[in-house]
This record gives C-alpha cells, structure tokens and sequence, in this order.
C-alpha cells in the first residue's frame, strides 16, 4: 500500500486556492489593490491554485484507475 503524493499536494493546493479565491470574492475594494495595479491578485491566484489542486487529484484519480 503505497501513498499517491498527488492527493495531498491536490487537497491542500485545492484548500488553499479555494480559500484565497473566496476571501478574493469576498474582499473586491478598489483600494486593497491600488499596489497591484487595481487587479485583484488574490482571486487570480486563488483559481490557479484551485486548477493545479484539481489537476493532481484528477491525475491521482486517472492513476488509481489503471491500476485497477
């Protein structure tokens, strides 16, 4: 019984994107951001940790179905 690496690196870049892109959502005033331009970074790299997060769980997912 082996640990696929991919399903934690998956939960925790899919908690951790989820989590930033809500607060993100939750947090859109212009003057948070005036640093960055006015673009709202939080949301952008929340949904890119989300997709990388559910990329590896599906790869995980893809792996333990061959095996099967």
């Amino acid at each position: 019984m082996s640990l696929d690496i991919r399903i934690p690196i998956g939960l925790m870049f899919s908690i951790f994107g989820a989590i930033l892109g809500i607060f993100g959502l939750v947090t859109n005033h212009s003057n948070i951001y005036v640093r960055s331009l006015g673009y709202n970074v939080n949301l952008g790299w929340g949904i890119v940790l989300l997709v990388f997060g559910l990329l590896m769980l599906l790869l995980a997912y893809r792996a333990k179905q061959r095996k099967s």
